[in-house]
């Protein structure tokens, strides 16, 4: 007994630690990342190791070991002068290699060093949250107390995939899991990326061996692993394992001789996420300026002495803005200090970095400007990414999903193709990740490397005559930069991962050739639910009629519609694209136009409901205004009367229940929806007609409506007698 708490109290001693990958080894973010190492890429104007770095100490971990591979000079460098150094009981220390290729290899180099004593964190530098870790590693102590085997414990949080793309809001894809519902344990990980048969296989022995067992296709991986100290001595033992998920993690769920086990912890409140392609990158800059990350929001950050102030409407503005009074900036929109902003130029849903200049009339759209950009007079920009120290001469524009890597000269009025990615370095012909290492050797600053160092226009002859004159001039009269080629395979990788909407015609062409059926068979013909529990008798065929527990299909459907509308209003996404989403959801829960109707009227209400006010009067004014935006989605599920009535049935339901808040301005509200033709008269008279046997306590609003139903009447009547 005594031994016991003595090791216990020695574990309660060791500080917490925690190890940060600060290489991605992949090219998902190239050409950016052949001149800076991803870590230190911006987001929302600070870099991202800075978010990762914050929410460790905020959560108690003491010691952090960086690794660092591309790029590691840059990486060192920034951290030996940033604030995290010299921080009281919380010291980074960085590990330095250059022919780690994965990483298997990372941890198997930190297993070498000995510098881990106990239980860790292992993250990437692309991590944002603000979770606290307590619960999470009390659950992993508490499971290793009992059981040794008990290496590793993953962060999940629930995130149901796009009915269509079959991807998640942050670009991954659809993500299927196993989980002991009790224990917790994770039985089986299976990411749809690497699983081409279209199908799941489950071993049997999953539903013998198990009293009941939860597949899930509704959650997220937060890429977050509390982990003992076994997993940097099973990475050593293990030469092959290279990937965290597909090797290590699938590898200790097959195999059954050491019995090594993971658990999963969901977070449910808090925020975590890992930026790992262009649309998380997206993704998160939005949940960032939405405050869903708070404290790590841009008007607090890491030190609490941020200069940017958050004003209405999600707009933040840092200090030595010069912006023209005829200028606009929408909502949703971050400003960086000393950027300068011309006469009549518009800003929405953007974030723009320190030391821009932008002319007039430029209008700019869901884009990522970073630091030191000069944009001139007359140009477009639509969803893109434009690094540090580009120059976009006048009429210049970016068609949705370009990438302008560091320095790149657009020409005058050159329009830049959709999704193009523009470097000054030429286009690589090997695909290795670790061929960054090769601009990484002599570059010595953070924002150069020796092709881009020095200003444009005093390019030495040598370099220049290694570019081809067939490309020299390919961004336009007066630009410099090689447009990068995308292989035809490569062509939808760049369309689903982008910081753009998904086209319409994309959409339509995955919902024409995609399978509706929403089961998925497994290889004895049986059909498993895509998200429950399953008892051990599920492997027949009639197991869907036998579960207790089945969901409310009319529920989840309503949550799945407003999520999808919720991404719209972030993502500032069409109309035709919502309608799409809205009808895959349709077809999956086999909804009516009714069903549909409603819920977007609830979303859409809730979305005004959610705006800014202080009055009644300025709470009807949201629902004029949104209304008005959201018109046409609205009438396109409003067919005939039925639909009417239902969303009539609807606002009564969410004037009794959720959103009571609307039950004085009931009357004003329906009367604005008749005007603007939403409603029609037969539906409110046949909604009042309907009422007229219910019970007193389902008249509330008929009686508040009698005066504008007597009128709607008359004039009925006038119009027959005429």
């Amino acid at each position: 007994m005594g031994a016991a708490e003595d090791a216990e109290e020695e574990l309660a001693r060791t500080p917490l630690q925690a190890i940060i990958l600060a290489d991605s080894f992949t090219t998902k973010f190239r050409p950016i990342t052949l001149e800076r190492p991803k870590v230190l890429l911006p987001l929302v104007n600070a870099p991202m190791i800075d978010y990762t770095l914050a929410w460790l100490e905020s959560a108690g971990v003491e010691e952090v070991f960086v690794f660092c591979c591309a790029h590691s000079k840059q990486v060192i460098d920034y951290l030996d002068k940033s604030n995290w150094f010299g921080q009281p009981n919380f010291s980074v220390t960085t590990i330095e290699s250059h022919n780690a290729i994965s990483a298997g290899d990372a941890l198997r180099l930190i297993y070498e060093q000995h510098v881990i004593r106990g239980d860790f964190i292992l993250v990437s530098g692309d991590t944002v949250s603000n979770m606290s870790l307590s619960q999470a590693l009390k659950e992993h102590k508490e499971r290793r107390r009992k059981d040794s085997n008990a290496v590793m414990t993953m962060v999940i949080k629930q995130s149901k995939a796009s009915p269509v793309t079959r991807q998640s809001r942050l670009g991954t894809e659809e993500l299927f899991m196993v989980i002991d519902p009790e224990t917790k344990q994770l039985l089986y990980y299976e990411d749809r990326g690497d699983n081409l048969k279209g199908y799941l296989s489950l071993d049997k022995a999953l539903l013998t061996d198990n009293t009941s067992i939860s597949l899930q296709n509704d959650k997220q991986d937060c890429y977050i692993d509390i982990c003992s100290p076994e997993v940097l001595s099973l990475f050593t033992d293990n030469f092959d394992y290279q990937h965290l998920r597909r090797d290590f993690v699938k590898g200790l769920l097959v195999d059954d001789i050491m019995g090594y086990k993971i658990y999963t912890h969901e977070i449910h409140s808090s925020y975590a996420a890992r930026i790992d392609n262009y649309r998380s990158y997206h993704t998160i800059s939005k949940d960032i300026i939405q405050r869903w990350t708070y404290p790590l929001v841009p008007d607090v950050q890491f030190f609490g002495n941020s200069a940017t102030k958050l004003e209405r409407q999600g707009m933040y503005r840092a200090p030595e803005i010069k912006q023209s009074r005829s200028s606009k900036i929408g909502p949703f929109t971050v400003i960086g200090s000393g950027t300068s902003i011309g006469n009549n130029t518009e800003i929405s849903n953007s974030v723009v970095g320190e030391g821009c200049s932008i002319g007039s009339n430029v209008t700019i759209e869901g884009c990522y400007i970073w630091h030191n950009v000069t944009i001139e007079d007359g140009c477009k920009l639509k969803h893109s990414i434009v690094c540090d120290g580009v120059t976009m001469k006048s009429g210049a524009a970016l068609e949705p999903g370009v990438v302008l890597s560091f320095k790149v000269v657009i020409g005058r009025s050159f329009l830049v193709p959709a999704y193009s990615k523009v470097s000054l370095h030429q286009q690589p012909i090997r695909q290795d990740s670790d061929e960054e290492l090769e601009y990484a050797d002599n570059s010595s600053g953070i924002t150069e490397s020796p092709s881009v160092s020095g200003t444009l226009d005093l390019l030495n002859e040598e370099e220049r005559t290694e570019l081809p004159d067939s490309q020299e001039y390919e961004v336009g009269d007066g630009g410099v930069g090689f447009i990068w080629l995308v292989s035809e395979a490569g062509q939808e990788e760049e369309w689903r991962h982008s910081v753009a909407p998904i086209p319409v015609d994309k959409l339509v062409a995955i919902m024409q050739i995609s399978n509706d059926e929403a089961d998925l068979p497994n290889e004895d013909g049986a059909f498993l639910p895509p998200s429950g529990e399953l008892g051990p008798d599920s492997i027949t065929n009639d197991s869907n009629e036998d579960a207790e527990d089945i969901r409310d299909d009319s529920v989840i459907f309503e949550r799945e519609v407003e999520a999808t509308f919720q991404r719209a209003v972030e993502e500032d996404v069409t109309d035709d694209h919502v309608i799409l989403e809205v009808n895959s959801l349709r077809l999956s829960y086999n909804m009516a136009s009714a069903d549909c109707a409603g819920a977007l009227f609830y979303s859409v209400m809730k979305l005004a409901l959610d705006a800014p006010h202080d009055s009644p009067n300025e709470l009807y004014k949201n629902v004029v205004s949104t209304v008005r935006k959201w018109k046409k989605l609205l009438k396109y599920y409003l067919p005939s009367i039925d639909e009417e009535i239902e969303v009539i049935l609807k606002f009564e339901e969410m004037c009794l229940e959720s959103a009571r808040e609307y039950s004085p301005l009931f009357v004003q509200i329906l009367h604005h929806l008749y005007d603007q033709d939403i409603i029609q008269e037969e539906a409110i008279l046949d909604w009042a007609s309907e009422k007229e046997g219910a019970e007193e306590s389902d008249k509330i609003f008929v009686k508040q409506s009698e005066k504008f139903i007597q009128w709607l009447k008359e004039a009925s009547e006038e119009e027959d007698e005429d």
